[in-house]
């Protein structure tokens, strides 16, 4: 098989992985509260069961990612870390008692680490001006996940029957069906997935960014494919057509990855710092927002579970027309002027919420679209923030360590999901308070996008420079 069909197949993988994600957490989570119930767990445990799941993969996201460094593979990787996620959802299935469903959500979160390895192979087997493309598509698969998730549960309520010593129901059927979802996948990851090498592993990459840099022409044309009207772009299709090592080195043997590494230089650079902290606000906002947002909607329009289901699936389909919106828009702007954007609809959306939603006036009609509006905003300007700032990192951090860097920037958001719900939750009766805080954290990262502007980009390409002295440059 050749490289370009290993690739496409390998990004696919990538693509379903995602999807089961967005699938579990919708599935699980509507259910999760009820369950704990039955199994006489306190209030606080709720809290526990949702931090569970991003503790763990806040630890095992930079130990993943240090592994895929060292080693240049990650196919190895994900199929270890589906581990985690059969055994954690085999768990969650059995129940017994809250203490077990607490640590099935800790074991499963372990596997979501394996994030970590995925985006730092994407980020060496991708050119930089068609990785925000790249990875607006895959964020959207997990979108996708989490808006088709929602109609398996429309099934998993109707089972009713015992498995051997387990009883099947509409509290444990979802950890059983997650369960079997991740098997299947493992079959997928075996049969369809490659380590394929680097591109800057394969000849002809050089050749490609000499001619982009000499003739400004474009490296992919507009189907995401490689253009091929030049003599080295048709050198490029007749290798890409070749079958290649599935597993060859992406460096020189012996070489350790790690080797005069420093965390403090390559993470406290300025325009690292930047994107790291916006990372923490956006998911601390998003994950805010959300236990936010069905408290507001009981209380102001007597939402049950039907109306918020479907508010829940409307906002999905606003968020995947996001993704694929920044999809194109990278073609014709660059990540931080995305960035920029996305930060401005975010603060005018919290802005919207402080003066509409946080005591709001007027009739039902009023306040719904007031309430509408502010959510649109909201979710509007995540995919820009959220696209943008992990294409900027996969480009300001070495490749050579991207997988731990990867991680790094994971555990930052998992950590701001953790700390989130913890923030609003405590304040759904005074909003004032909870979104003024968003606001000034947006405001703060704004400061700091604005100051650093100019580092927000992409080091110049220095590798080969010899090599391509030969040409004339």
């Amino acid at each position: 098989m050749d490289y370009r069909r290993k690739r496409e197949l390998s990004f696919l993988t990538i693509g379903l992985l995602f999807f089961l994600s967005g699938v579990e957490y919708a599935v699980i989570l509507p259910t999760i509260w009820k369950y704990l119930q039955i199994l006489d767990a306190p209030a606080y445990f709720l809290g526990l069961g949702l931090s569970a799941f991003s503790f763990s993969g806040l630890l095992s996201g930079p130990l993943f990612g240090h592994w895929s460094d060292r080693t240049r593979t990650t196919k190895t990787i994900i199929l270890f870390s589906n581990v985690f996620e059969i055994v954690g959802n085999f768990m969650y299935f059995m129940g017994y008692s809250k203490w077990l469903l607490l640590s099935s959500r800790l074991v499963a979160g372990i596997g979501a680490g394996a994030g970590s390895s995925i985006f730092g192979f994407l980020t060496r087997t991708t050119l930089p001006e068609e990785r925000a493309r790249v990875f607006a598509a895959v964020m959207a698969c997990r979108q996708a996940g989490l808006l088709i998730g929602p109609a398996f549960n429309i099934f998993l309520r109707l089972c009713n029957f015992k498995l051997g010593p387990f009883i099947v129901n509409k509290y444990t059927s979802p950890g059983l069906f997650m369960c079997g979802m991740w098997l299947l996948l493992q079959c997928v990851v075996v049969l369809l997935y490659w380590d394929i090498p680097p591109l800057d592993s394969l000849p002809e990459h050089t050749a490609l960014r000499r001619v982009r840099g000499q003739e400004e022409e474009p490296l992919m044309d507009d189907d995401g494919g490689e253009a091929h009207g030049s003599i080295q772009s048709e050198q490029t299709e007749t290798r890409l057509s070749g079958d290649e090592d599935p597993n060859p080195p992406a460096l020189t043997e012996g070489e350790d990855p790690f080797e005069n590494f420093s965390a403090s230089q390559e993470f406290l650079r300025e325009e690292v710092v930047v994107l790291l902290t916006a990372q923490f606000i956006t998911l601390f906002n998003q994950t805010a927002l959300e236990t936010m947002v069905t408290p507001l909607t009981q209380k102001y329009f007597g939402f049950g579970e039907l109306g918020n289901s479907v508010m829940y699936s409307l906002c999905g389909v606003e968020v995947i027309g996001g993704f694929f919106l920044v999809r194109w828009l990278s073609r014709v702007l660059e990540d931080r002027a995305v960035l920029a954007v996305g930060l401005l609809i975010c603060c005018g959306a919290c802005v919207w919420c402080i003066v509409f939603l946080a005591s709001p006036q007027g009739g039902f009609a009023v306040e719904l679209t007031e309430f509408i509006i502010g959510v649109f905003l909201q979710l509007l300007g995540l995919p820009f923030v959220a696209v943008s700032q992990v294409s900027l990192f996969s480009k300001v951090t070495a490749e050579k360590t991207q997988g731990f860097s990867q991680g790094v920037r994971r555990s930052v958001g998992g950590l701001a999901t953790i700390l989130g719900p913890l923030w609003a939750g405590g304040l759904t009766g005074n909003l004032y308070v909870m979104l003024g805080m968003m606001l000034l954290l947006l405001v703060l990262i704004m400061i700091m996008m604005v100051l650093s502007y100019e580092k927000l980009v992409e080091p110049p390409v220095v590798q080969h420079a010899d090599h391509s002295s030969e040409s004339g440059g």
